[in-house]
């Protein structure tokens, strides 16, 4: 119990959230990088995997990508990478010591949810809908941006609000080799046996990154065409104009 209201104590003192090393500055440098790094991996990876599976093709390469990407270590490639960029000296814009290493190491990291999520999508729309629309006259690009692209979004925004919130919780690594972000916090908390500032960091990052994953949640449900045409439906009959029956 000491160690919680001491927590409490550490969350609720505002010093500790102000400052070049407060919650605030670090809570927002892994924001910025976890942010980058899912976008970074969506401009690279889910280009390749819609046309893969709007064409149908590629999909045990794509598959497979991602499975070897989830098998590789974070940590260890983040080592790596860090052993090639001078390890804890070298600077990135805004990202601060290590901040090129970890990018890469994110972005990596981010691509196998989405690769697999953006490929899936599109290859598992129905075949019946993919031949109205060919034989609507329809060419190759017009069904997959009209059609397949819509009834795709709601899996390829699952993927990328997996990917977002994956990378959050992992960018506390970032801590170990000198990166940005609130992982500092916990380390230090721990080694030193400061454990309330430890455990208050870990709590921030759980509760951003719950919040996260209900502002995903939010957009997977937004870009569902069947809710958005149950929702177009209850506007019009909501707005509709009585008829005078009587005269």
């Amino acid at each position: 119990m000491r160690v919680l209201r001491e927590t409490w104590d550490y969350l609720t003192t505002w010093s500790h959230w102000h400052g070049a090393d407060g919650i605030w500055t670090l809570l927002v440098q892994q924001l910025l990088l976890s942010v980058t790094a899912l976008a970074v991996a969506v401009l690279i990876g889910l280009p390749i995997a819609l046309w893969l599976g709007h064409l149908g093709r590629g999909g045990f390469v794509a598959i497979n990508t991602s499975n070897i990407g989830r098998a590789v270590p974070t940590f260890a490639l983040l080592a790596i990478l860090v052993t090639l960029d001078h390890p804890g000296v070298a600077t990135f814009g805004p990202y601060g010591r290590a901040g090129l290493a970890t990018l890469i190491a994110l972005s990596l990291f981010a691509l196998p949810p989405i690769i697999t999520n953006g490929y899936v999508a599109v290859d598992e729309v129905a075949d019946e809908i993919k031949e109205s629309a060919r034989g609507m006259g329809m060419t190759g690009g017009q069904r997959f941006l009209r059609v397949e692209l819509p009834l795709a979004l709601p899996l390829v925004v699952s993927g990328v609000r997996l990917a977002l919130v994956q990378v959050w919780a992992t960018a506390t690594i970032a801590a170990l080799v000198a990166g940005p972000g609130l992982g500092s916090l916990i380390t230090e908390g721990f080694y030193r046996t400061d454990y309330p500032k430890g455990i208050a960091a870990a709590i921030v990052v759980a509760v951003v990154a719950f919040l996260l994953e209900l502002l995903g949640a939010a957009a997977e449900r937004a870009v569902d065409p069947v809710r958005r045409a149950a929702r177009e439906t209850t506007t019009r009959k909501g707005g509709r104009t009585p008829v005078n029956v009587g005269g």
